[in-house]
């Protein structure tokens, strides 16, 4: 299997999370990075640097204002009189969550702090002097990923650092900016008719479930703690179906708290089920890790060997398939779980 990486994504390093009404060190360090790196050694892979692709593949599926906000949040942060270390926001809009409509409008506020309330959607989603290169480079990296799967690669995998599947089309949260995942399907859409999600992370993917929710060429699927009670808590319900066009292209499997892996693997069965019947011509996985036990931020009880098995199932579409990373912040744990895909990947 290829794998993309960009040293940069590292670059960006935040230093704040709201959680319990604390502030505590963010989860999403750069650490990360260097774990999943050498669970790609372990396997003999090297990553290769994804080229440059600049915002236009972000603009297919991320409206031209938040983009821009993203990439010069920090530059306005810096004008303001005795500002934080971060861009942080400190107002939130009221949204009607009327799923017809694709985006809000752009930010009717031309003052920088309403903006940053308007497009940055919690307290998760700090932006530091650095944070628009890793930014960039990230959803770069799942476009080369996509690329290679455009050229005849039967697998690839994209070394995402931050994340993106709650990304939305015109706001980030939970530590996540642009939406890797749903980037990376509209690139595959220029090649295969259909292209389907499974989301693995145990946060609903919240972002990418948005951004196709009204189509019917992108099936999304994800797996994920119980939101009546689990971070995003808004969305991930199973009646959310999709659409007007979309309707029956979205699938939402959440798990109680405590599920394993045979939780795990019999809603994996159903996904998998599912891509069938949708008669699906490529498929995006999108990969966390914090289903594992030992997540900081966790409610599963997966070992890392259990992510073989997640593995080992996404092949059974026998599909092209891209590999994205998404989640997981249990730091001693999250390389034997990537080692562990990786394995059962390549043993079907």
């Amino acid at each position: 299997m290829r794998a993309f990486y960009h040293p940069d994504q590292a670059v960006h390093s935040p230093q704040q999370f709201m959680r319990y009404g604390k502030f505590v060190p963010i989860k999403d360090s750069p650490v990360r990075t260097e774990r999943l790196l050498g669970a790609l050694a372990r396997h003999g892979i090297t990553p290769e640097l994804p080229a440059e692709h600049g915002t236009a593949p972000a603009l297919t599926v991320h409206t031209a204002a938040y983009v821009r906000f993203l990439e010069t949040a920090w530059e306005n942060w810096a004008k303001l009189p005795d500002h934080g270390p971060e861009v942080w926001p400190q107002y939130f809009p009221y949204w009607s969550g009327r799923v017809e409509e694709t985006a809000r409008p752009d930010c009717p506020a031309t003052g920088f702090i309403g903006q940053v309330g308007w497009y940055l959607g919690d307290l998760s989603v700090p932006m530091g002097p650095d944070s628009w290169r890793s930014i960039l480079r990230s959803s770069e990296t799942a476009v080369t990923a996509a690329d290679a799967i455009l050229a005849g690669d039967r697998s690839a995998y994209a070394l995402c650092r931050p994340s993106g599947h709650h990304a939305r089309a015109d706001r980030g949260t939970g530590f996540c900016y642009l939406n890797n995942s749903a980037i990376a399907a509209q690139r595959l859409r220029s090649r295969f008719k259909k292209v389907a999600i499974i989301d693995v992370d145990i946060h609903h993917g919240d972002g990418t479930q948005q951004i196709f929710y009204t189509r019917p060429d992108v099936l999304t699927i994800s797996i994920h703690g119980d939101p009546i009670d689990f971070v995003p808590f808004y969305t991930g319900f199973a009646n959310e179906t999709g659409y007007g066009e979309g309707e029956g292209c979205n699938l939402n499997l959440p798990l109680a708290a405590g599920a394993g892996g045979a939780e795990m693997n019999a809603a994996l069965d159903k996904a998998i089920a599912a891509v069938r019947a949708f008669g699906a011509d490529a498929l995006v996985v999108a990969l966390g890790f914090d289903a594992h036990r030992d997540d900081p931020i966790g409610i599963f009880k997966l070992d890392a060997k259990d992510f073989g098995s997640v593995g080992s199932k996404m092949q059974s579409p026998d599909l092209p398939t891209l590999v994205v990373q998404e989640g997981g912040y249990g730091i001693d744990a999250i390389q034997d779980c990537l080692d562990s895909f990786l394995t059962g990947f390549s043993k079907t």
